[in-house]
């Protein structure tokens, strides 16, 4: 090959290339916050709704299909793209229930939030259940906050260990998130 061929060979590789590279999108973070928005049904900032846009810093591939949302989970909205594997979890403000049941009326009288009462406290020994049908396993540990029926509240097995995350069952019982057969 002479110079001129081979500079134009490699020229049109190059060129070639580009496309390739314009091809390697991120995903639209403005489309997660607004698919979350629409699953929870209320919008950034409102009862039930995201509690924040979803980190700018993040750059996650785009997915090639819609990313699926489920939620609320636990007090948050979990994004995914099986495509790809990726998946996020989106803060959403407290208060869902307030926001299912739509806005008040100007004139209709005022509804006051239901206290639940408090089964567990904080300092409490509690039994963090955790398995399904087919087994269970518990352990003693202590409650690190105040709850009631259905919430979920921190615990930890002592003051030096790190806090797990468990949904209050009953009076002094705890399960682990994610075996809901039990």
């Amino acid at each position: 090959m002479t110079r001129p061929v081979q500079f134009l060979a490699i020229a049109l590789a190059c060129a070639a290339a580009q496309p390739a590279l314009a091809q390697q999108k991120f995903e639209n973070l403005d489309r997660i916050d607004s698919l979350v928005a629409m699953t929870v049904g209320a919008n950034m900032g409102e009862p039930g709704g995201p509690l924040a846009p979803v980190d700018r810093r993040l750059r996650l591939a785009a997915c090639p299909t819609t990313p699926s949302v489920e939620g609320p989970i636990f007090g948050a909205a979990m994004v995914k793209c099986d495509a790809l594997g990726w998946r996020i979890r989106v803060p959403l403000v407290a208060g869902a229930a307030a926001a299912a049941s739509g806005p008040v009326g100007r004139y209709a009288p005022a509804a006051r939030p239901v206290a639940k009462q408090s089964v567990v406290k904080r300092g409490d020994p509690v039994q963090l259940m955790a398995g399904n049908a087919s087994f269970s396993v518990s352990r003693m540990m202590i409650a690190d906050e105040d709850g009631a029926i259905g919430e979920t509240i921190r615990v930890r097995e002592d003051k030096k260990s790190s806090p797990v995350l468990a949904q209050i069952v009953d009076m002094g019982v705890v399960r682990i998130p994610g075996f809901n057969n039990f």
